[in-house]
């Protein structure tokens, strides 16, 4: 029921998907006024899906206490994520309101232990390929440990999608030198640094341009600085394809280049479109949700299900767990070398 466009995008979505992963099977909630005219245009969806009638839906502009206070137990966000508490369902994808969908997904699915907050991943186009980008407005602010801990979901997040054996992971800094940033930041890149955990590779800080270059695989930050960097490529793109269209309207000889480099400036589009990335993914709870772009197209819905199909099939959860295992066995030992190196710079008056 979610996004700007509801069933009108999410069930043809459903069936493009089944074209490409015939064993999918879903659990569609829904208003039944709205969605089943559309399951009825789209039988292979109604045959390959179960349809769940809820009473209300959560609307883009309610406020996540609204959604929780009305829509607990009852509305078609709460009943999808809830499907995956019980285990009727492995994944849930949805369209709708972001605050309202996290805010559901912490208190029915709960966080993993040892996790304080969740954070919301986002898969990144750069010159590379992709990489994972980490926490684009789930935390507003983050201490050290829930730095850490968003490398580690990262990263296993990273693992899952790409099949690296140890990513690369970046802390979001002012610099790359080891004196700047925030004391958050700092002591974050000591604990990754002096763990040396077996499946990352810790790079160190980068900036703000790092993450165009794919300089790494994963970047960290907090939730404040991660949505102004993702609102800000967003509409960097949009002020490109604008500053685009117009020279490419300027002129009749514009218009006739435009002919021949169609196919090029076609790439350029879609690579730029918004729309039509996966979704945010919520790690961190016991339980997948991805966050679908709200205004995404059918293309951009169905990518965001079968994002959470390559997340299940490669057992995001299990290497999550592992992951967070050999973090805290190590820690101990950690945390005792950095107060010797602390107290050794003390010494020396560093």
């Amino acid at each position: 029921m979610g996004g700007d466009h509801g069933p009108a995008v999410t069930v043809p979505a459903l069936d493009r998907v089944i074209e490409r992963r015939p064993d999918l099977r879903f659990r569609i909630y829904g208003l039944e006024a709205e969605t089943r005219p559309w399951l009825d245009k789209y039988p292979r969806v109604a045959t390959a899906g179960t349809f769940v009638p809820c009473e209300i839906a959560v609307s883009m502009s309610d406020k996540p206490s609204q959604a929780l206070r009305h829509g607990r137990w009852k509305s078609s966000m709460w009943k999808a994520i809830e499907a995956v508490k019980t285990g009727e369902a492995d994944v849930c994808v949805s369209a709708g309101n972001t605050g309202a969908l996290m805010a559901m997904s912490k208190f029915c699915l709960r966080t993993m232990a040892s996790i304080e907050r969740p954070a919301i991943a986002a898969i990144w186009p750069n010159l590379r390929a992709e990489g994972v980008v980490l926490d684009v407005g789930a935390t507003i602010g983050a201490d050290s440990h829930q730095l850490v801990d968003f490398a580690i979901l990262g990263c296993a997040m990273a693992r899952a999608l790409f099949s690296l054996e140890k990513p690369s992971v970046g802390l979001l800094n002012v610099g790359v030198e080891e004196i700047k940033g925030q004391e958050e930041v700092k002591e974050a890149g000591r604990l990754l640094r002096d763990t040396a955990l077996p499946f990352m590779t810790y790079h160190g800080f980068v900036e703000g341009d790092d993450i165009g270059k794919g300089t790494v695989d994963v970047v960290v930050t907090e939730g404040f600085s991660g949505n102004i960097a993702l609102k800000t490529a967003e509409g960097t793109a949009r002020q490109i394809g604008a500053y685009l269209r117009a020279a490419m309207n300027r002129t009749w000889r514009a218009r006739i280049g435009y002919l021949f480099a169609r196919p090029a400036f076609d790439r350029l589009r879609e690579k730029m479109d918004v729309r039509k990335s996966n979704g945010g993914v919520f790690l961190g709870l016991n339980g997948i949700v991805v966050k679908s772009h709200g205004g995404t197209d059918e293309e951009g819905f169905a990518a965001a299900v079968e994002l959470g199909y390559d997340m299940v099939r490669n057992r995001l959860l299990d290497s999550i767990k592992s992951d967070l295992e050999t973090f805290h066995a190590r820690l101990p030992r950690t945390i005792g070398s950095m107060r010797e190196n602390a107290q050794e710079r003390e010494e020396q008056g560093i």
